[in-house]
């Protein structure tokens, strides 16, 4: 006997309609509005470390950790690690739902243009949604998704007082790190795409849905624009771009 599956039609979200929503439980933090998202453990670390927090400030979040500042409107937490979007979605839900308004997210990504290399810092203006998370939160946006224009000019303007050179373009975001073929970053190239990544997309897709500014910065570590994989995790300049960064983010924070 054929079963016949009438096809499901998308149609634009509505924030009510979710049968599983993140809460505020009695135990959960009441965070202020600025929270760094840090992708790698790594950068976390550099981070706790330049804003200072302690230990006793950490609670687990799933399976990553936040750091919680003090209780009050002003106070900045930092989240983290995390890969992927719909786990980096899970963890942006609950901030949001503790309390983040402004939320900064600084991870890596592999060149997809030739003239991107190892270390170079990259502002994204846009992302390819190419994972399976966004289009759930927004599928008219024509397959882009864009961070707040607040954050990216303030992270613009911090790069720009600390002399840092810093290139501003499109993003590709995808689940599959394994099938990043040669067919795709020639067709991302001819896009202009300057790089790949995991998360992006995802983030600024649930920032528009919540209606809180999400903004980012990445640093490259490693190269596939040659189709060839080049690995740079240890690359001196990679290791100082990530730590300029990290400074620029401790900056933002207090002025945003």
């Amino acid at each position: 006997m054929k079963t016949r599956f009438k096809k499901y039609e998308q149609r634009t979200p509505d924030k009510k309609d979710a049968i599983l929503n993140p809460k505020k439980g009695n135990k959960s933090p009441n965070l202020g509005d600025v929270v760094v998202m840090a992708g790698s453990e790594a950068d976390l670390q550099s981070l706790c470390s330049l804003m200072k927090f302690r230990e006793d400030q950490k609670i687990r979040l799933f399976m990553s950790r936040l750091y919680v500042g003090n209780d009050h409107p002003e106070c900045i937490s930092i989240a983290g690690p995390f890969i992927g979007a719909p786990y980096a979605t899970m963890l942006i839900e609950t901030l949001i739902t503790w309390g983040a308004r402004k939320i900064i997210f600084f991870g890596w990504c592999g060149a997809v243009s030739p003239d991107i290399k190892i270390g170079d810092i990259i502002l994204p203006t846009s992302a390819i949604m190419d994972e399976g998370t966004s289009k759930h939160y927004h599928p008219d946006e024509n397959g882009m998704a864009r961070p707040s224009l607040y954050i990216s000019e303030k992270i613009k303007a911090t790069l720009k007082e600390n002399d840092l050179e810093f290139s501003e373009g499109l993003v590709w975001c995808t689940d599959a790190i394994y099938r990043e073929t040669r067919e795709k970053v020639e067709y991302y190239q001819n896009k202009r795409v300057l790089a790949v990544e995991m998360e992006m997309s995802a983030l600024f897709t649930v920032g528009k849905f919540r209606d809180v500014d999400v903004g980012g910065i990445l640093v490259v570590s490693d190269e596939l624009s040659t189709f060839k994989w080049r690995p740079g995790f240890r690359d001196e300049r990679f290791e100082e771009s990530r730590q300029v960064v990290c400074e620029v983010i401790h900056n933002l924070c207090q002025i945003i």
